[in-house]
C-alpha cells in the first residue's frame, strides 16, 4: 500500500468577476479576486492527489496553519487507509475543533486522499463509490447576484446557452420587486428560480413571518412560483425552519454552513429542510458525504451538493454525487479564470446536465505553470461583515 510522501499547502488567487461586480463591492474589500485553499499530497508512487477546504476562501492563512499542524501525522502513514487517515486527524482536531474550521481542513485531506487512490487506481473518484452511476446529473445554475435588469439577461443569456433552465438568485426580504420581476422574465425563457436568502451572513437574520411574507408578495406579484426558498433564517433556527416548511408550500432548503455529518444528519431526522445542501470541502469530505446519502432515504430529505468553492471543491462535488446518488447539483456562474484552467479536462455540460467525468481522480491537476500564472496574494479574501455596495432600492424595479 503506498505512503504519503509528502505534504503541502497549496494557496492560489485568481481574477474573479469583476471589479463592479455586486459580489465584488460587498464581500472583497481589496478588489476582484480570490483564494482557494488546498492540501496536496504526494505517494510514494509518485501520484498527487488534491483536496479543497472552502475555510481558504474566508481565511487562508487559517488553512495554511492546520495543515501545519496536521502533516507530520500524516507523512509516512498509509495513504489507501482513507478512514483511518480521517480518524488520525480526528484525534488532532476534535477537541479544539469538533465543529468549525478544523472540519474544513479535515475535508481538503481527505478529498486528497480519494483523489490520489482513484488516480493511482486509474479511475474515476466517483468509482470508489459505486459501478453504475447515473450518466448525467441536472445541474442550477447558481448567480442572481445582480442589480440591474441588464446583469440578470446576461446571466440567464448564460443558462440558456447551458440549456440550465433552474437559476439560483440572491434576494432579502425587501426584494419584492426585484424578485417578481425575475421571475417574469425567467418564466419567458422557460427558467424557474429558487431564491438564496443569504442568512448565514445575517445578524441578527429575518424572521419566519418575514420570509412567508416575502414569498406571498413576490409570488401574488408575478404570478409565478418560487421554487425553493434557501438558507431563508438563522442557520441556528432549526424551529424556525420547521416552523416555515408549515407556512409555505415553497420547498426549504440549507446547510451549506454545516460541518459535521451527524449535525445534518440530525437535523435530515427532524424535518429542519426539504433538502439539505451538503459541500465535501466543508463537511468533512466524501465520507462525510456517504453518511449523509446513505441518511437520505431514511429520513425521506434529498441532498444536493453545494459548490461554491473553487474547482477543486466543485468536482469533488460533483464526483460525490455521481459516486452517491445525486440528482440535481450547483454550478456557479462568476467568472473566474483558475477554475476555467482547472476544469478544462474534467467538467462537461450539455442540455443543462453535468456529463459523469471520466478522467482519472477528481479530474484535475495543478501544474508549476498553474500555480506560478495565480500566485497567493494575501489580500484576496472574502469578507463576512459585508460591505454597503450601494443597491438600488426596490422601487426602481417597478415595470
Amino acid at each position: 500500500m503506498p505512503l504519503i510522501r509528502q505534504v503541502r499547502t497549496l494557496l492560489l488567487s485568481s481574477p474573479y468577476a469583476h471589479a463592479e461586480h455586486p459580489e465584488i463591492l460587498e464581500c472583497f474589500p481589496s478588489g476582484p479576486k480570490r483564494t482557494v485553499g488546498m492540501v496536496e499530497i504526494t505517494l510514494d508512487n509518485g501520484v498527487k492527489g488534491v483536496g479543497e477546504g472552502y475555510l481558504a476562501v474566508f481565511a487562508p492563512e487559517v488553512f495554511r496553519a492546520i495543515v501545519d499542524l496536521c502533516r507530520p501525522y500524516l507523512e509516512g502513514t498509509e495513504a489507501f487507509d482513507r478512514l483511518e487517515r480521517v480518524r488520525d486527524l480526528c484525534r488532532i482536531c476534535d477537541y479544539w475543533s469538533l465543529q468549525g474550521a478544523a472540519r474544513h481542513v479535515i475535508s481538503a485531506f481527505e478529498i486528497a486522499l480519494v483523489d490520489a487512490q482513484s488516480k493511482s487506481l486509474g479511475l474515476p473518484a466517483w468509482k470508489m463509490f459505486t459501478d453504475s452511476p447515473d450518466p448525467h446529473i441536472l445541474a442550477y445554475g447558481s448567480g442572481g447576484i445582480c442589480d440591474t435588469k441588464d446583469h440578470f439577461n446576461q446571466e440567464m443569456d448564460m443558462l440558456n446557452g447551458l440549456g440550465i433552465n433552474l437559476y439560483k438568485i440572491r434576494s432579502v426580504k425587501s426584494d419584492i420587486f426585484r424578485t417578481a420581476w425575475l421571475l417574469n422574465e425567467a418564466q419567458r425563457r422557460g427558467i424557474k428560480v429558487g431564491v438564496d436568502m443569504c442568512q448565514n451572513l445575517a445578524n441578527p437574520p429575518q424572521a419566519v413571518d418575514d420570509v412567508v411574507q416575502f414569498i406571498e408578495q413576490t409570488e401574488s406579484m408575478s404570478g409565478q412560483e418560487i421554487e425553493f426558498v434557501e438558507e431563508a433564517i438563522g442557520p441556528h433556527d432549526t424551529e424556525g425552519f420547521k416552523e416555515l416548511r408549515k407556512k409555505t408550500s415553497v420547498a426549504v432548503c440549507g446547510g451549506e454552513i454545516i460541518t459535521t455529518p451527524w449535525d445534518m444528519i440530525s437535523r435530515m431526522r427532524d424535518q429542519v429542510y426539504q433538502f439539505v445542501q451538503p459541500d465535501a470541502s466543508v463537511i468533512g469530505g466524501f465520507s462525510a458525504l456517504e453518511e449523509i446519502f446513505s441518511a437520505s432515504n431514511e429520513t425521506k430529505t434529498a441532498a444536493v451538493v453545494h459548490a461554491w468553492g473553487g474547482p477543486v471543491a466543485m468536482m469533488a462535488n460533483y464526483h460525490g454525487a455521481f459516486g452517491l446518488g445525486g440528482k440535481l447539483v450547483e454550478y456557479p456562474m462568476l467568472a473566474f479564470p483558475l477554475g476555467d484552467v482547472l476544469l478544462a479536462e474534467s467538467l462537461r455540460i450539455e442540455n443543462g446536465q453535468v456529463l459523469c467525468p471520466t478522467t482519472p481522480g477528481i479530474g484535475i491537476e495543478i501544474t508549476p505553470e498553474i500555480e506560478a500564472k495565480f500566485p497567493f496574494d494575501p489580500k484576496a479574501v472574502y469578507s463576512c461583515k459585508l460591505l454597503n455596495r450601494g443597491a438600488p432600492s426596490d422601487e426602481s424595479w417597478k415595470d
